[in-house]
């Protein structure tokens, strides 16, 4: 919670030290200067980013989510049933259980790494987000972040795993399997970064769900500058 708080406050401030110079007017923004509309994309996505850490950065952000839950890589599907089969139903769900609990954990630190990416913004930076497609924001951070953001949640989803030995015992079965002879198709044994990369996929889709909301309605636009330079190019 203390680093969403921090993402939200260093965006505000971010916004409010900037010199509001009367630049040249955004074309077709009805009077927006593009100071202007860089503050204002950078106000819609301190609140998308904030929204969208804070909705998988919780308990049960995944485990309980229909959509982010995340499970064992479709390549152990036969291992776990193999291991549901002689009674070791219990084992495999703590294992699920506590992947999506890393997956919660690793969230959270994202904050940090989103507001970097906000001060490097440019003013054309936010002009080509804000006249650019409905997901120009997203694609932006992914483009600028992803590296740092499997970086981050890696050992926070390691340590996660390790204390169930989840990650040992997976890669383990994983190697037994890639060493069989009748083996043609290789496994990944490594359990981290498949979960770390589900974790990064579902913290881009919620942020482009947020991109989404702000862009389309209205309500989601609660600054005056948002729904000024928001209001300007596509209402």
């Amino acid at each position: 919670m203390k680093r969403i708080l921090l993402l939200t406050g260093i965006v505000l401030m971010i916004s409010s030290c900037e010199v509001m110079s009367q630049l040249p007017k955004l074309p077709g923004g009805n009077g927006v200067t593009e100071t202007e509309a860089g503050q204002g994309i950078k106000e819609a996505l301190g609140q998308g980013l904030t929204r969208a850490v804070s909705f998988l950065n919780k308990t049960d952000g995944f485990f309980g989510s229909e959509f982010y839950k995340i499970l064992l890589p479709p390549e152990a599907q036969k291992v776990e049933n193999t291991m549901r089969r002689i009674g070791l139903g219990k084992q495999v769900d703590r294992a699920v259980l506590q992947i999506n609990r890393g997956a919660e954990d690793a969230v959270g630190f994202a904050a940090p790494i989103f507001v970097n990416a906000i001060k490097e913004m440019t003013i054309a930076d936010a002009i080509n987000i804000i006249k650019g497609p409905k997901d120009g924001a997203t694609n932006y951070f992914k483009q600028k972040t992803t590296a740092a953001l499997i970086q981050a949640f890696t050992p926070v989803v390691k340590n996660s795993l390790d204390k169930v030995e989840a990650t040992k015992y997976y890669g383990d079965l994983m190697n037994a399997y890639n060493n069989f002879p009748t083996t043609r198709n290789k496994v990944n044994p490594d359990l981290t970064s498949y979960v770390v990369g589900k974790a990064v996929d579902a913290l881009f889709d919620q942020i482009a769900k947020e991109e989404m909301e702000i862009r389309a309605n209205p309500v989601k636009r609660t600054t005056d500058l948002m729904k000024k330079v928001f209001g300007a190019v596509w209402n």
